[in-house]
């Protein structure tokens, strides 16, 4: 079994002092919602044992931070910045999954931005929970979270409609359950 979570990075600055779209920064919600999805990885385990890591500043930093709320709950995980991601299609992200066999962790977090980790989800959705499966299909906002499992023991089988949507989180939906 193989699982993997795709995390959309968190809210951002509308501008990046350089003009860069790569650039752009978290603002302070999106510090606060990279830290509650941090703290929900480090209390829901398994917890990844390799993070890949789009190099655009805003994904960066979601790690950073949500790692920053794991830190001494969890092992920490390999990460490795792949500029690949940035700007993705879901195939490009999909072939970033699979290269992930060479160092074959059982669980893979993969940092990165819509549209293409939204469609990613959305097409290895094969399965799962249906409130997760309703709540994704309508969108994949800033610091959300798809986790799914994969009946395989190589990252190279990980294929459209095989997964298994275990659950789908976001800040939003992880204040309406505290409440």
């Amino acid at each position: 079994m193989r699982r993997l979570m795709l995390l959309r990075h968190a809210k951002t600055e509308t501008d990046a002092p350089t003009g860069r779209d790569q650039d752009r920064r978290l603002d302070e919600r999106g510090h606060q919602d990279a830290a509650m999805i941090g703290d929900f990885l480090a209390s829901h385990p398994p917890a990844p044992q390799l993070v890949l890591v789009s190099t655009a500043v805003r994904a960066q930093q979601t790690w950073e931070f949500a790692r920053a709320a794991m830190q001494d709950r969890v092992a920490a995980p390999q990460v490795e910045l792949v500029p690949e991601l940035y700007g993705a299609e879901p195939m490009q992200i999909l072939h970033q999954i699979r290269l992930a066999a060479v160092l074959d962790p059982q669980q893979l977090l993969v940092v990165g931005h819509n549209p293409g980790l939204h469609e990613l989800a959305l097409a290895l959705t094969g399965q799962g929970d249906s409130d997760a499966r309703q709540e994704l299909s309508r969108n994949m906002p800033t610091s959300g979270l798809a986790v799914f499992d994969f009946e395989t023991d190589d990252w190279g089988d990980v294929s459209f409609t095989r997964g298994n949507l275990v659950m789908f989180i976001t800040p939003k939906l992880l204040k309406q359950g505290s409440d």
